[in-house]
Order: C-alpha cells, then sequence, then structure tokens
C-alpha cells in the first residue's frame, strides 16, 4: 500500500515530533465503524459500499486483501471468503473530512470481477429513471453468474 514511485508521502507529526498512528486518523462513528467505498482500479466502477472497523482497516493495509466488518454477522468478512471474489487492494484513501475510506481494488475469482452477492459486477446496478412520482428503478447490469452457484 502507499504511495507510488516517485510521489511525496506526507506523514503527520504530532506536537512532541512523535509520529500519529495513522489509525488515529480515521474518525470511526459511535460503533467503531467507518464507511467504505470498493472502486476498481482499472476501470474506475464503484464496486461495493461496506464497513469496516479498526482491526478490519488495519488487516487490510498488512495484507493487501480487503477485509471489511460484517455488521449482520457481527464480525470480520474477509471479502471472497466464501464465493472466492478476493478484493486486492492497490490503495487505501482517506477523504477530506477522515470519515470515509475509499479503496482501489483489483476484484478476483471472474472475468469480469464480481463484487455483488446479487452475482453482477456492481452491487450498484439500478438506475432511476422518469420523472416526478413515475420514478422507477430500473435494472442495468446483468447476473454474471448465478449467486446459487458461488454460495454454498
Amino acid at each position: 500500500m502507499g504511495a507510488s514511485a516517485g510521489a511525496v508521502q506526507v506523514r503527520q507529526v504530532m506536537s512532541d515530533n512523535s509520529v500519529m498512528n495513522w489509525l488515529e486518523h480515521v474518525k470511526w462513528d459511535s460503533a467503531g465503524l467507518v464507511p467504505v467505498i470498493a472502486q476498481e482500479q482499472q476501470t474506475g466502477d464503484v464496486l461495493m459500499f461496506a464497513w469496516m472497523d479498526r482491526q478490519a482497516l488495519e488487516q487490510t493495509a498488512a495484507t493487501g486483501r480487503a477485509v471489511y466488518f460484517s455488521r449482520s454477522r457481527a464480525r470480520l468478512w474477509f471479502k471472497g471468503e466464501e464465493s472466492g471474489h478476493v478484493q486486492l487492494v492497490h490503495d487505501i484513501r482517506l477523504d477530506c473530512d477522515n470519515d470515509v475510506v475509499l479503496l482501489k481494488v483489483t476484484q478476483t475469482g471472474h472475468d469480469p470481477g464480481i463484487a455483488c452477492h446479487t452475482g453482477r459486477h456492481s452491487c450498484f446496478f439500478q438506475h432511476l429513471v422518469g420523472n416526478d412520482d413515475q420514478c422507477v428503478w430500473e435494472i442495468t447490469d446483468a447476473v454474471l453468474k448465478d449467486p446459487e452457484t458461488i454460495y454454498k
């Protein structure tokens, strides 16, 4: 993770000249979580939204593999642990308010990559069409693989 060759690395230094732990910069919510957006590095497609706790972010940075916190399971969730659709992390970014994380990833396990549990490339496969009270959600992306064959 981190800066590419030739890039300037910036480190936060506290008044006593000690380097501040990078995890301390993150503004965790009251449950100790931060929202995370996974974006495909090659295409720029937004693949999914999830949550991380401190341990998930630390493990993601250490392993180069996306690890999230599953609120429904109340535990760490290693992306692809059941489906095999692992996210390899190339870059971890923090927004200007320090309260949203962006992961730039390569989605593995299928070509094209499947990030969504519905078997689609992206979780954002519904598009709002129409106007006023005539709006409907239109499905724009095909299922690439039947979820019944992905999850046991």
